[in-house]
């Protein structure tokens, strides 16, 4: 497996993934560089996955809900405003969004992995049906 050839091109998908997870672009930037070093680290066992594009799909999954959470313990603590927000922006609106997606969080990690990943390909990468079970290698 080369990793430049075979890893590298996925960063663009994993970090699309990583942003709608976090909603922060810095923060997705720093989920696909943790992937990305922990296929690295990986990169002997990478022929034993049957599929790596699936593998590091849910690595960054997994990566971006981990950092959401630490960022959400964060915010919680310091209780500060978060700087991507504009002025204008009702504040009820906001917390109100956040709970949702905590609350979607919180159910889609409710689900086993493989749903969880067919259900992101599907509703978050547009991928049809066909694509998710090549990518899943199971029958559609």
């Amino acid at each position: 497996m080369n990793f430049q050839k075979d890893i590298l091109p996925l960063k663009d998908k994993l970090f699309r993934m990583a942003l709608r997870i976090t909603m922060h672009r810095e923060e997705a930037e720093d989920v696909v560089q943790e992937v990305m070093i922990k296929m690295w680290n990986q990169r002997e066992r990478l022929t034993e996955i049957e599929s790596v594009e699936a593998y590091a799909m849910t690595l960054c999954h997994n990566q971006a809900i981990d950092s959401q959470r630490k960022m959400s313990r964060r915010m919680l603590l310091t209780d500060a405003p978060e700087a991507e927000h504009t002025p204008k922006e009702n504040p009820y609106e906001r917390i109100y969004a956040q709970e949702e997606l905590r609350n979607v969080h919180r159910i889609m990690s409710l689900l086993p992995e493989k749903q969880r990943l067919c259900m992101h390909l599907r509703d978050f990468e547009g991928k049809n049906y066909n694509e998710i079970a090549e990518i899943m290698q199971i029958s559609s």
